[in-house]
């Protein structure tokens, strides 16, 4: 899609900054297109929990008198509604947080406010951050589900009401929506960005990542939080060596994702990308249903005062996965713990002869109906692994809908995996 100087709601992130930063563009034009986009587009979206028009603009009338501020300066951001925030009401996707009121900013919030972004609103969650919807709808078709748990973040992206927006993963909750919506998603490796500050799920799995539309667009959102400027550095030279993974769950994927799949694969190969089909190993292939069980055991015990002060306001669907994770015992831990140990030296080692993993993003484009967001089978390994995942947008299915690919790096290869999304996204789109 060209862009259209006329609306700077279409800019990239990135090139919405460049222009910012040589005051080409001011801070009040940006966010009055993006807030002329919420007028025309939320009352079908239904992206957002909160939002504080006079708040942004006395921001960014701050902004364009002063000095640049930082990586972010002028951009306005969309907050999952799993962050508090001092400024705004923090809910939790769940009614026994109607009106709480944080008294400080989530560490991610404070740094993106320090480098200059403008917090523009929250975005709606899933009831802490669950499987249980919001309202939110997809852009593409109001008549789908936008995914979860991130969907008011990854909608709001996707309908242009901002260049950029928080997330959180603990099963695919930043890749599967931004698969289903058609945008940029990121989850960095576990424990690179702080979650002080943001409701706890699951001790082991929650991470904190974004959505924007370019690959440039989420490196610079993350990097920001992660104090990582090295992430920026994305050389278009980066050839990788692409291990393609079909994964043990691929006959879950619709017909035209595995079509798209295969065409992106060959697309990349004539590229000059090498690529080489890869299995898992046994004890990596297993790690679905391992996931599953860590979750709901970590989140039985996170959630334990919702649950016993407030049962009757849990939705019936938290209360069987909390009820699934009470089952979990100590020993069972223990195994579990092992066996993912076992498993990420396993992968470690066949990383040696690749530089990351091409998987399917989702099971397809996004689900019909509002009931509930889609299966996250496709990233589950990797949310319990730890790794870093981007997932990109191929293309659309025959509903119309977006489909995508998900691109997961070993341990500690940020700067890498964002580097050779780049290229690939070059590839794909450039």
């Amino acid at each position: 899609m060209s862009l259209a100087p006329s609306d700077p709601s279409l800019l990239t992130a990135s090139a919405a900054f460049k222009r910012l930063q040589r005051r080409e563009l001011t801070a009040q034009q940006l966010l009055g297109a993006c807030l002329e986009r919420i007028r025309a587009q939320e009352p079908q979206v239904l992206a957002w929990r909160h939002i504080d028009t006079e708040r942004a603009l006395e921001h960014a009338r701050a902004l364009d008198a002063g000095p640049i501020r930082g990586p972010l300066h002028g951009l306005p951001l969309g907050v999952k509604d799993l962050f508090d925030t001092r400024d705004f009401p923090t809910g939790y996707g769940s009614a026994i947080y109607e009106r709480h009121q944080p008294v400080t900013d989530a560490a991610a919030v404070a740094l993106c406010k320090a480098a200059g972004a403008i917090v523009l609103g929250k975005t709606v969650t899933t009831e802490f951050a669950t499987f249980t919807p919001g309202p939110t709808r997809n852009p593409h078709n109001p008549g789908h589900t936008p995914g979860g748990s991130s969907s008011g973040s990854a909608a709001a992206v996707a309908a242009n009401m901002v260049p950029l927006a928080l997330g959180t993963q603990t099963a695919a909750s930043i890749v599967r929506p931004a698969a289903y919506c058609g945008i940029v998603g990121f989850k960095p490796g576990f424990g690179l960005i702080s979650r002080a500050g943001v409701k706890s799920l699951s001790e082991s799995l929650d991470t904190v990542g974004g959505f924007g539309r370019s690959v440039a667009d989420v490196a610079l959102l993350t990097s920001v939080m992660a104090n990582a400027a090295a992430w920026r550095d994305l050389p278009a030279d980066s050839k990788p060596r692409i291990g393609v993974c079909h994964t043990p769950h691929w006959d879950s994927a619709s017909a035209a994702a595995q079509q798209a799949f295969e065409a992106t694969v060959q697309r990349l190969a004539r590229a000059g990308a090498f690529v080489v089909d890869v299995s898992l190993p046994d004890a990596v292939a297993a790690l679905t249903a391992v996931h599953d069980e860590v979750m709901c055991a970590e989140a039985f015990k996170a959630l334990a005062d919702e649950r016993l002060q407030h049962p009757e306001l849990l939705s019936e669907r938290l209360r069987a996965m909390l009820e699934r994770g009470a089952a979990v015992t100590y020993e069972q831990t223990v195994s579990h713990r092992a066996h993912v140990a076992s498993a990420r030296h396993q992968l470690g080692r066949g990383f040696a002869g690749y530089d990351l993993l091409m998987t399917p993003s989702a099971c397809g484009e996004a689900d019909a109906g509002l009931t509930a967001t889609g299966d996250p089978l496709f990233s589950r390994i990797w949310s319990l692994l730890g790794l870093p995942s981007v997932a990109l947008p191929t293309g659309f299915g025959p509903q119309g809908l977006p489909l995508g690919i998900q691109l997961v790096g070993p341990s500690m290869s940020e700067t890498a995996t964002l580097g050779f999304a780049h290229w690939i996204e070059q590839r794909l789109h450039g």
